[in-house]
């Protein structure tokens, strides 16, 4: 397909059958988007995983729910446990409904109103932890929270997402959609939270795609590619400690987004190509535009977009909360700021670094 005549295709597998819930998660379309800045000919392709009921976490949620009752690791029955920001909670959400468990998900102040409505809504017992862990953030503070709830249930399970490599192995079909949606790529441009989605659509992809580079998106204040821990208005994307399922190997590139950079990315889709979604969206968004007008034309490029817009509404989309936080004064540099290593400056706006590191095997 000529992808400077793409403009309005869209391409969806459907399913079968809708036999079961778990049928309606993947065969999610992919999307045309003509770089932000001009809308020009160039462009990417968006694959659209908030057309999943909760998003792309749906994905791992029933893989490894799955794949520990098939070990024995969860007994028919038993609890399953987590912690989680917002978009994996509804995916265990949908597997305990799936598999008959109960979840019990622990979580932070940052989680949307919404989310917790809804996931409660869904059977979901949902806990807050009151305070940052000093060195971990959030994320230590709800993992140690688990920790305890984990105790006092002998039998419940925890996925860890974070090191759990079925969360890997799950975006395998993932990645089997895209090689059959678009057949050769030469980048994929993926944000970074836990590392499942970018370490297991790239493992895939890249015995398929030959030469195909994996462009990594973070978050300023994200500690993952070795930048200093700060408090981050983003969620979806970045993390306060070192995610196992990382592969740093795989990047060729990182990118850290700044809030105000991904929200002018997350309304230029919306007016664009009325396909948005939250932060991750936005921050990936802005770095597959880039590399659309800064590569050689004909450079395939595909962007995976984790979400929809609709938990953002409070936040993203409301002009009140956005003008408080002073993320509606200015678009974007068209270009990012370079540093030739994630330790000699700390990214503060859109930034870029070609030398990736493991910050585990530093320290």
């Amino acid at each position: 397909m000529d992808d400077t005549r793409a403009g309005t295709q869209i391409t969806k597998t459907m399913t079968t059958s809708g036999a079961s819930l778990a049928d309606l998660v993947g065969s999610t379309p992919v999307l045309w988007v003509p770089e932000l800045w001009s809308g020009g000919e160039r462009g990417f392709w968006a694959k659209l995983e908030g057309y999943n009921p909760g998003g792309i976490k749906d994905r791992p949620a029933l893989h490894m729910i799955e794949q520990a009752r098939l070990r024995g690791e969860l007994e028919p029955g038993r609890p399953i446990i987590e912690s989680t920001s917002g978009t994996l909670g509804l995916g265990l959400a949908l597997a305990g409904i799936v598999y008959d468990h109960p979840v019990t998900l622990v979580s932070d102040p940052g989680m949307e109103p919404l989310v917790q409505r809804l996931l409660r809504a869904y059977g979901v017992r949902v806990e807050t932890v009151t305070a940052p862990h000093p060195r971990g953030g959030w994320q230590q503070a709800r993992r140690h929270r688990v920790g305890e709830l984990l105790r006092r249930h002998p039998g419940a399970y925890c996925p860890d997402q974070y090191a759990n490599p079925d969360n890997v192995a799950a975006y395998g079909a993932l990645a089997g959609e895209l090689a059959d949606q678009l057949g050769r790529l030469d980048i994929l441009v993926c944000s970074v939270g836990t590392g499942g989605h970018s370490a297991g659509v790239f493992g895939v992809l890249h015995k398929l795609c030959p030469g195909l580079r994996l462009v990594g998106v973070d978050a300023i204040g994200s500690t993952i590619f070795g930048q200093p821990a700060r408090a981050r208005l983003m969620r979806g994307l970045g993390s306060s400690i070192h995610p196992r399922n990382v592969d740093y190997r795989a990047f060729s590139q990182v990118h850290w987004v700044a809030p105000a950079e991904a929200v002018w990315a997350c309304r230029r889709l919306a007016v664009g190509r009325y396909a948005t979604g939250g932060w991750s969206v936005g921050a990936v968004a802005l770095v597959a535009s880039w590399l659309a007008r800064t590569e050689p034309a004909g450079t395939r490029i595909a962007a995976i977009f984790p979400d929809g817009p609709h938990r953002y509404a409070d936040t993203i989309y409301n002009n009140a909360y956005c003008a408080e936080h002073g993320l509606l004064e200015s678009k974007p540099e068209p270009e990012p700021e370079e540093i030739s290593h994630p330790g000699h400056s700390e990214a503060t706006r859109w930034t870029r670094c070609t030398t990736v590191i493991d910050p585990r095997e530093l320290a």
